[in-house]
């Protein structure tokens, strides 16, 4: 039975896109703390801290996609892959016993030993 899993390639350009969320939030706090450093305007100094907040953002984007390009049990809907290469870790979430399973076509719920779809006809 196929899955859908999620894309590595996808994951791993989010990963890349983190690190340079990372990297601005570097260089706005930088160039604000320059720039609001001597202002006359009273609570100015508070922009630069807004680059600790896209830090942190892209701090966990980057933990979450590297993850879900490397690991195993991660979850997508770019890649399409057979259980016998990757179990499905929303069977193992919802609880979906070895006995059940869903057609690849048409998604309608059937037995383990079937060879056919009973509702589209095509072969699991």
């Amino acid at each position: 039975m196929k899955s859908i899993k999620p894309g590595r390639g996808p994951s791993m350009q989010g990963f890349i896109g983190s690190i340079a969320t990372i990297l601005f939030g570097i260089f706005w706090m930088f160039m604000t703390f320059s720039i609001t450093k001597e202002s006359p305007i009273a609570g100015a100094q508070i922009f630069p801290f807004f680059g600790l907040i896209i830090i942190g953002i892209g701090i966990f984007q980057a933990v979450y996609h590297y993850k879900n390009a490397t690991g195993k049990e991660r979850m997508s809907i770019v890649d399409i892959v057979d259980e016998h290469e990757e179990k499905d870790p929303l069977n193992e979430l919802f609880g979906c016993s070895d006995k059940e399973k869903y057609c690849s076509s048409c998604g309608t719920n059937i037995q383990a030993n079937f060879r056919f779809c009973p509702s589209c006809g095509k072969e699991l």
